[in-house]
């Protein structure tokens, strides 16, 4: 059985560098990575979570869309490994919604994305993909893809008024009334 791995937190330079491509993806120690962290993204109730969270300098992430508790209107997709992946095209429009991360613990911010996405990334199995991606799933793809590039969702923030705690989130945009 995988176990999950321990997630790193901001401040650990390996946040900030950027990741290596995957030459071999049907390396074992590739698809134990994968494995890896779609159990670790499971346990931590995430809906995505890049190599480089767990210290693996890869151009590899995972996402997991799911209802949890960390985001309980989030659509249900199945676990996909994203190697190698590229935005090749993108929306006009920008829109903000909030943002946490496995890395980033206790904090939301409200983070402006391209409402739609179109991308190429290789699956597990070597095959190339070519999808669209609007919303909700648009955002995780775009925040894991900033982690291949050094990057955290508090870089993207317009204004460090669009940041409140977890609890805060919770009370005001989860549970509100």
């Amino acid at each position: 059985m995988t176990e999950s791995s321990p997630i790193i937190q901001l401040g650990n330079p390996i946040l900030r560098q950027k990741a290596t491509w995957v030459d071999n993806i049907h390396d074992e120690s590739v698809q134990q990575l994968i494995d890896d962290l779609i159990a670790t993204v499971a346990k931590a109730n995430g809906v995505g979570i890049a190599a480089p969270q767990i210290a693996e300098q890869k151009r590899l992430f995972i996402m997991a869309s799911r209802p949890n508790s960390r985001y309980p209107n989030a659509p249900e997709m199945e676990p996909t490994a994203t190697i190698n992946p590229r935005i090749v095209a993108h929306s006009t429009e920008v829109v903000k919604g909030w943002e946490g991360c496995l890395s980033i613990p206790g904090i939301r911010g409200l983070v402006p994305r391209y409402q739609a996405i179109e991308v190429e990334y290789t699956d597990r199995n070597g095959k190339l993909q070519k999808q669209e991606f609007t919303d909700f799933v648009a955002r995780i793809f775009q925040h894991e893809y900033d982690h291949l590039d050094g990057i955290v969702f508090v870089d993207r923030l317009e204004n460090t008024l669009d940041m409140i705690t977890e609890q805060e989130y919770q009370n005001r945009v989860v549970n509100k009334t």
